[in-house]
């Protein structure tokens, strides 16, 4: 069973910095992709960044490029997304998810077969 768990979000400040952090218990992918999403109130879900774990390849949302950055941390066995510059229209349901790559077909934007619960990310003074 593949679980995908997302940190905690949190309340920031407009301007401000929040770093999450996803851990996929993949133990049996040999290379697997995993991607941030997110869902603003009363909106769609959309894409906001991918990693490629074994290759590193990573995507964005061309928007957000700048703001933010996925990574991994082999260490810690998670991908992170920093999010610098925060502002409130950044305020949404941030999910990861997760899913194996077979040889080069890596799809960054998906489909994605694991997703985590989400993890509440408010920008607000």
């Amino acid at each position: 069973q593949v679980q995908v768990l997302e940190s905690e979000g949190g309340l920031v400040q407009p301007g401000g910095s929040l770093r999450l952090s996803c851990v996929v218990s993949a133990h049996t992918f040999g290379n697997y992709a995993v991607g941030w999403f997110r869902q603003a109130p009363g909106r769609e879900r959309i894409f906001v960044a991918s990693l490629n774990w074994s290759g590193g390849n990573t995507a964005y949302e061309p928007a957000l490029k700048g703001r933010f950055t996925i990574s991994k941390n082999s260490a810690k066995n998670t991908v992170d997304l920093q999010m610098n510059n925060l502002k409130p229209e950044d305020t949404a349901v941030y999910y990861c998810a997760a899913s194996e790559i077979y040889g080069d077909g890596w799809s960054p934007f998906g489909p994605y077969d694991y997703w985590g619960q989400g993890t509440q990310v408010t920008i607000s003074s």
